[in-house]
């Protein structure tokens, strides 16, 4: 049965930081390509980071670009987002995607509030 759970969202003041997990279960997770979306209230779900399979490549949304890192460890069937320097427009619900080919997995999502 193939499983996304995330973890580590929650509430954090403007500045802060926060470090998100998605373990994987279920499939060969070192062969996916691994992405974080998010989604804000009465917006449209953007893609945020991805990693490749063997952490060569990363790519970034340009509105987390030098706050956001993404990172994965294959051994272990997770990947992380650490998020720095948090802004309140970084509220979203932040989800989990592995793709590889046309199959592709979504977690259940976890809400990252940045409020003061």
């Amino acid at each position: 049965q193939v499983q996304l759970v995330e973890s580590g969202g929650g509430s954090v003041q403007p500045g802060g930081s926060l470090r998100l997990s998605c373990a994987a279960s279920g499939f060969s997770f070192s062969t996916y390509v691994v992405s974080w979306y998010r989604q804000a209230p009465g917006k449209e779900r953007e893609l945020v980071a991805l990693i490749t399979p063997n952490s060569l490549s990363t790519n970034y949304a340009d509105s987390v670009k030098g706050r956001f890192t993404i990172s994965r460890d294959n051994a272990k069937n997770t990947v992380y987002l650490q998020m720095n320097s948090l802004k309140p427009e970084d509220t979203a619900v932040y989800y989990c995607n592995v793709r590889r080919a046309s199959v592709i997995y979504w977690g259940q999502g976890t809400q990252v509030t940045v409020s003061s």
